[in-house]
């Protein structure tokens, strides 16, 4: 049985959850977080997760407000884990799917024909402001961390920073629940994500640069747990500093393979 979802903020008006063990970290899936934010009775989901999810999350979405007045599913990108449960969510709402213009003729992949017509706001590289009830989301750019056509979303009236894949840590839904304040003991858990799916450090240090001119009270990423106070600053510092994805790249990684690769054993008849 799926846990609460964590109220990272709430007033009388406004709410931010997340659910985190929608999706368990196995030998099957990641785990993923979801993100619920409701203004004045209208909501917007950020990266709603594949089809392991949609179940749970419409169900937990259900407790808070009516589905029909869900006005957005909000990718950071189209990784399967972001939005595989499009189709799902395109028919039992009314909401508009908010993406990167880089992705968009690539999303109506993941429905059935005809679903994502007049139902997808693409957003350009330099992002924007989006209204939601009486509050808006600041789209951030964040390409490149790590998908070609990448965004970042901003809540100010939480001040939570919604980073997608950046800030990821790799573990269960259940530690992904509790706030990380000091980055040291947890950079294991990151490390070798970033390293891999992040571009350049070139990218990381102008998205550092851009993302310290906010007023962040918590930096929450898709996978794992969020990042507050005395850590925040020291992710940005780490993340200056990182070498990762081309940076860490040279000849011997393009070289003529050489290893058989096993084919899984027959099922019998």
């Amino acid at each position: 049985m799926a846990l609460e979802p964590v109220e990272l903020y709430r007033d009388e008006q406004h709410a931010c959850l997340m659910f985190t063990d929608l999706v368990e970290e196995d030998a099957q899936a990641v785990q993923a977080n979801q993100f619920l934010i409701v203004d004045h009775g209208t909501g917007a989901i950020i990266d709603p997760g594949g089809n392991l999810a949609f179940n749970e999350l419409y169900m937990g979405m259900v407790r808070y407000f009516s589905p029909h007045k869900l006005s957005y599913l909000i990718a950071s990108h189209a990784d399967p884990d972001i939005i595989a449960s499009l189709d799902r969510w395109l028919t039992s709402t009314r909401a508009s799917l908010v993406i990167s213009r880089v992705w968009e003729r690539f999303v109506p992949h993941f429905t059935k024909v005809g679903k994502t017509e007049n139902r997808v706001i693409p957003v350009q590289d330099p992002g924007g402001i989006l209204p939601l009830g009486q509050s808006q989301l600041h789209i951030l750019p964040a390409h490149f961390l790590h998908a070609e056509g990448n965004f970042h979303f901003y809540d100010p009236i939480s001040r939570i920073l919604f980073t997608g894949d950046l800030g990821v840590s790799m573990t269960d839904g259940y530690i992904a629940r509790t706030p990380v304040t000091d980055l040291a003991p947890h950079i294991p858990r990151m490390e070798g994500f970033h390293r891999r799916y992040m571009v350049s450090n070139k990218v990381l240090r102008l998205w550092v640069a851009m993302a310290r001119q906010l007023d962040i009270s918590l930096i929450v990423p898709q996978h794992g747990a969020p990042i507050m106070g005395p850590a925040i600053a020291q992710f940005f510092d780490w993340l200056d500093h990182l070498m990762c994805g081309v940076d860490l790249m040279d000849n011997q990684n393009y070289t003529l393979p050489t290893q058989p690769i096993a084919p899984l054993p027959q099922r019998p008849q």
